[in-house]
């Protein structure tokens, strides 16, 4: 399968606004409207602060939501932390190594949600949010679409047979791809116009390509991947800080 940079396949998306669905998975869009209403807004300008002054962040940012949500679903594990009683939680599994860019940039977009609405803003949402506000800024305001919230926090982060089970290595051919995504929900299509945004390291050369792949398309695989095994309603928590459980 031909790699090609998270640039290359997102600076020749088309200009025309995406419509996902408004809900998947339990989640909606505009979910904290009423409860902190600029949450999407905060999440926005530290994202474009950061991969403006490096684009690799942009990169690492769409590869985290990734590899968040192919391991017990996006439920924010990938962001925690070792500590005495959890030595080994997900992001030192060797699939993860070395991890995505862009912990720092989660962790400022919490700071400031916290200070905005406290106890509000799941870290899963920042990071969905994140990934899909790097996807703007990487290919210059061309992808644009709204992204479902309403995630909660998962409890369990564990470098453990589930993460070398569900992520699949840059190794595998088309058909162990598919069958990776198949397991998660995702078809052929969503393989497709993912597998650049996800398979090529963040420090990758992100120069252009003469391929064209629909907007649409690469919006609605994003919605359905940060859609994968969601915590929602009372399972799980919303953590105050994204790298410890409370």
């Amino acid at each position: 399968m031909a790699k090609l940079s998270v640039l290359a396949m997102l600076v020749l998306l088309s200009s025309v606004g995406a419509t996902p669905p408004q809900s998947a998975g339990g989640l909606a869009v505009g979910f904290y409207d009423s409860t902190c209403s600029n949450a999407e807004n905060i999440v926005r300008g530290v994202v474009e602060k950061a991969v403006r002054k490096n684009p690799g962040t942009g990169a690492g940012l769409i590869r985290m939501l990734f590899h968040d949500c192919f391991v017990q679903g996006c439920d924010g594990s990938l962001l925690l932390d070792p500590t005495p009683q959890n030595p080994q939680p997900e992001k030192l599994s060797p699939p993860n190594l070395p991890s995505p860019r862009g912990f720092e940039v989660i962790d400022t977009a919490k700071a400031a949600l916290e200070a905005a609405c406290p106890a509000n803003v799941s870290c899963a949402d920042i990071v969905a949010f994140a990934a899909r506000d790097a996807s703007a800024v990487l290919s210059d305001g061309n992808v644009n679409f709204t992204m479902p919230a309403g995630r909660r926090d998962g409890r369990v982060s564990s470098a453990n047979d589930d993460t070398l089970n569900f992520l699949p290595p840059p190794s595998f051919n088309l058909s162990e791809l598919t069958a990776s995504f198949a397991s998660k929900g995702l078809d052929a299509d969503d393989l497709g116009v993912l597998s650049n945004v996800l398979f090529t390291s963040d420090a990758a050369p992100l120069k252009p390509v003469q391929t064209a792949v629909g907007e649409q398309k690469f919006a609605n695989a994003m919605v359905k991947m940060a859609s994968i095994d969601v915590k929602t309603g009372t399972n799980g928590e919303i953590r105050k800080n994204c790298r410890a459980v409370n």
